[in-house]
């Protein structure tokens, strides 16, 4: 018993049991209660490396990445040997685009636990924006040697093989983002049978408009395709997209609730289309435009924007922010006033496309000839397509309005992050999905100047082409 110091070990027990509680409301998601834990253990230990490392846990989870680099940098100062630590700060680092201190962190964090998955996948999204794709692939058939149903590491793998060109096995291992935590128990539970591409001769398919709205907008091409191969479509989406979807040829019945779903034979997701009909790049449809909003609506906002704007200026719709929720969103999204290189490049109006339109862009709306705040009319995705089918361009990030102005067959320029969505493949300006898109790439994560100066400079041209084809007239 000679020295021993009760109370330390009674203060220690207690600090234990204190943080044993906070991870249990952090697995929970009970962030609140967590940081407030962490918080009490801090304030009487305020180096405590666990208790720094889990709050910066919850600072990532409620919005503060600042925040928790300052905390879990603090940790590992202090205890340099948690793997967990580095593979935190790891993917904190690629979000603030600090990519050397990601990889740094990643690569310890495998050090330290090289038979963690985890950590391996976290080490490959870093490789993965550096453009070292090879020992990206590497890391993630590690990790599937190490757990061959990991979902994220499949996922990650099938966004590597897709961005490449390789979509026969690409779409094979696409369909695990339906087991990842975000594709779980996205549907209800559904009793047709899942669909395999078979016909089904008098029976209805049911398709479900799945992920965000681009996803939806991309893949609603194959729906006459799948229409050749049962009697009737019904149409699962929301109700933002229902109005367009449904017109496309094949829907028989468009539903947005799911107790509004008739009975049908089989099920898919809109998603697995490009799989299930055995997409190559060669083979994508991509014959334009395959939506067609109403008529009454094109001329309704031909006679609103003849009044607002003048007649002989190009028209160009502009989105500069997407849905804040998106897992990427800070990397695509920017600030309008960032896009002030556009209303300098020449004679034109510009029409914005973004609903809702964020607060904190309102004052830099006056940069752009023309832009008003449109978000009261854009009532559904349909009045958004005879908005758009009323001008001459879209200029827009990585967001449904560039998947819709693609379908329409509008010319349309999408300014992509690095690293882009799989989508856009690898260096190319071009895309197989949208013949009449343009890629505008960041050369490294994070660096938007160079891709406005490009863009700008680019529509700086066009203008001035089409200027000089007016004047000759």
């Amino acid at each position: 018993m000679s020295g021993s110091n009760p109370a330390a070990a009674a203060a220690k027990e207690a600090t234990d049991q204190a943080l044993t509680r906070a991870q249990a409301a952090a697995q929970a998601k009970r962030w609140g209660e967590a940081g407030g834990i962490c918080n009490d253990v801090l304030a009487t230990a305020p180096e405590h490396p666990a208790a720094l490392a889990l709050l910066g846990v919850v600072s990532a989870h409620t919005g503060q990445p600042e925040r928790a680099i300052g905390l879990l940098e603090r940790a590992v100062k202090r205890h340099a040997g948690v793997g967990a630590w580095h593979a935190n700060l790891c993917s904190l680092y690629r979000i603030m685009n600090r990519m050397d201190e990601a990889l740094a962190s990643g690569q310890e964090a495998v050090r330290l636990a090289p038979d963690s998955p985890d950590n391996l996948v976290n080490l490959s999204l870093v490789l993965t924006d550096l453009d070292d794709r090879n020992r990206a692939i590497a890391c993630l058939l590690r990790a599937l040697g190490l757990s061959p149903s990991h979902a994220d590491a499949r996922l990650a793998l099938a966004q590597n093989l897709l961005a490449r060109g390789e979509l026969e096995p690409g779409w094979i291992e696409y369909e695990w983002r339906n087991e990842t935590e975000a594709g779980r128990g996205q549907l209800p539970r559904i009793t047709s049978a899942p669909w395999n591409g078979m016909r089904i001769a008098g029976g209805k398919l049911l398709l479900i408009g799945d992920q965000g709205y681009g996803d939806t907008i991309q893949f609603a091409r194959y729906i006459p395709m799948a229409a050749e191969r049962c009697e009737q479509v019904i149409l699962g989406c929301s109700a933002e997209m229902a109005p367009l979807l449904a017109r496309i040829p094949g829907v028989g019945v468009c539903c947005h609730r799911w107790n509004e779903i008739p009975g049908h034979a089989a099920h898919t997701r809109l998603s697995s289309l490009a799989g299930l009909f055995h997409t190559r790049l060669e083979t994508i449809p991509d014959k334009v435009p395959y939506l067609t909003p109403d008529p009454a609506r094109v001329a309704g906002w031909a006679e609103r924007l003849d009044r607002e704007l003048p007649r002989l200026r190009p028209r160009i719709g502009i989105a500069w922010s997407g849905r804040p929720t998106h897992p990427n969103d800070r990397r695509r999204s920017i600030r309008l006033e960032r896009l002030a290189p556009l209303a300098r490049a020449g004679s034109a109006c510009f029409v914005s496309l973004q609903k809702p339109l964020p607060a904190a862009d309102a004052a830099a709306m006056a940069y752009f000839p023309g832009l008003t705040d449109l978000s009261d009319a854009l009532s559904d995705f349909e009045e958004t397509a005879a908005l758009i089918a009323n001008l001459d361009m879209v200029i827009t990030v990585d967001t449904a309005m560039g998947h819709l102005a693609g379908a329409l067959a509008k010319p349309v320029w999408i300014l992509l992050p690095k690293a882009s969505d799989w989508r856009w493949l690898l260096d190319r300006s071009d895309s197989p999905w949208y013949p009449t898109v343009r890629l505008f790439r960041q050369r490294s994560p994070g660096a938007w100047d160079a891709v406005i100066e490009d863009a700008a400079a680019a529509l700086a041209a066009r203008l001035k082409a089409e200027a000089a084809t007016l004047a000759a007239q």
